[in-house]
């Protein structure tokens, strides 16, 4: 997949929160401050000020005029992969981003896919390569974060983002037809981490292709919780977690029982939740500890960040609860990947005499994508 973006850089954390009414309070505050009281609450960076002037971000339509400006009603919230496994909500307006990747918008639709590296830490346990359907923000937990790959390079899905000529090269090397969804779908099953970023063997064996493509698509449709069409993940009847214990308004801790397989949020409890997804770790971090600390770290007083639920809100668990079966799920697929890579590989020089290797420049450029005009600042029609 030779088109690859870095993550977003959004400077500013106010921008981003777990649920939508968070973010219209907080853009509601913003708006109704005076000039003085705007800037401080905006958080200008070296990218954005309230005074900056850009253009409106591919397939929304936000304001165009400085923000400095702004009193109209908040931007519809859309989805983000905030981090692995933690999908929020982002204001899309490009004043407020300083570096969106605008090269990602134009081709985030219902057909597309991206594959997230994540960062490289020595010894840490977890996987190389994550799925999303939302726009991921590329961030990693630790280490340096890694690429933001599509599966398409245009809007619709159309044009795979895969090395010119490695579709056919692989069908005739296995005896079967190779799709463009089936390329990520291997990777994202026998991706492994390395110091110079995601490493993607291919097996010398058909049938180990065969099965690792096919363990791939349970692997994504795990990932997807019923996103693009799919089912949501279940756990099997009697090991599907639910609240024993109602969770209080404002839990400050979180912590795991394992001989009663119990996670408990203060006096909240929750089970059985399997070991498995408790110790699940991504570039070092404990996914669940994680969630939880994205929503109830304490803000400065004042901030923009600040501004947040009352109380721990209902979809709060059903998202806990979900991303519970999530990592069981996935955990419990973590021996077939490891058998994966165990039989003879293809050598790097059979990509290079076929002619897949090296990709050219064009393909590791994003594509021109024309097909409608986007607004640029204070107005003008941007040229691409």
């Amino acid at each position: 997949m030779p088109w690859s973006v870095a993550p977003l850089r959004l400077g500013r954390s106010w921008i981003v929160a777990p649920d939508v009414r968070t973010l219209r309070e907080r853009w509601n505050r913003l708006v109704a401050a005076d000039a003085e009281e705007r800037e401080e609450l905006f958080r200008p960076s070296r990218a954005r000020t309230p005074s900056s002037s850009v253009a409106a971000l591919p397939g929304q339509r936000t304001g165009t005029v400085r923000f400095a400006r702004e009193t109209g009603p908040c931007p519809e919230p859309v989805r983000l992969a905030h981090g692995p496994f933690d999908e929020q909500w982002l204001l899309p307006d490009h004043r407020l981003i300083d570096v969106a990747r605008p090269e990602l918008w134009r081709v985030a639709d219902a057909h597309q896919l991206f594959a997230v590296e994540q960062g490289y830490v020595p010894g840490a346990a977890g996987p190389a390569l994550l799925v999303t359907a939302a726009l991921p923000a590329g961030r990693s937990p630790a280490g340096r974060p890694g690429r933001i790959r599509p599966l398409f390079r245009r809007p619709g899905g159309e044009e795979p983002n895969l090395a010119p000529g490695l579709l056919p090269w692989l069908s005739e090397r296995y005896g079967t037809r190779v799709t463009a969804p089936d390329v990520p779908a291997w990777a994202l099953a026998a991706a492994r981490p390395s110091p110079k970023g995601c490493r993607v063997p291919l097996p010398a064996d058909p049938d180990v292709w065969a099965t690792g493509v096919e363990l791939g698509r349970r692997l994504t449709d795990i990932q997807l919780r019923g996103a693009r069409g799919g089912e949501r993940p279940r756990l099997p009847g009697g090991r599907r977690p639910y609240v024993r214990a109602p969770i209080p308004a404002r839990p400050t801790t979180l912590a795991y029982e394992p001989g009663e397989e119990a996670l408990t949020l203060d006096d909240g409890r929750i089970s059985p939740v399997p070991a498995e997804a408790w110790e699940f770790h991504v570039g070092g971090v404990r996914m669940l500890e994680q969630w939880f600390t994205h929503r109830t770290a304490p803000a400065e007083p004042g901030a923009l960040e600040a501004i947040g639920p009352a109380a721990w809100p209902q979809e709060w668990t059903s998202e806990l609860l979900e991303l519970v079966t999530v990592l069981a799920l996935l955990a419990a697929r973590d021996g077939e990947r490891a058998a994966l890579t165990e039989g003879p590989l293809l050598p790097r020089a059979a990509l290079r005499e076929a002619g897949v290797l090296p990709v050219p420049d064009t393909a590791r450029r994003p594509a021109s994508v024309l097909d409608h005009q986007e607004e640029g600042p204070e107005g003008q029609f941007a040229l691409l």
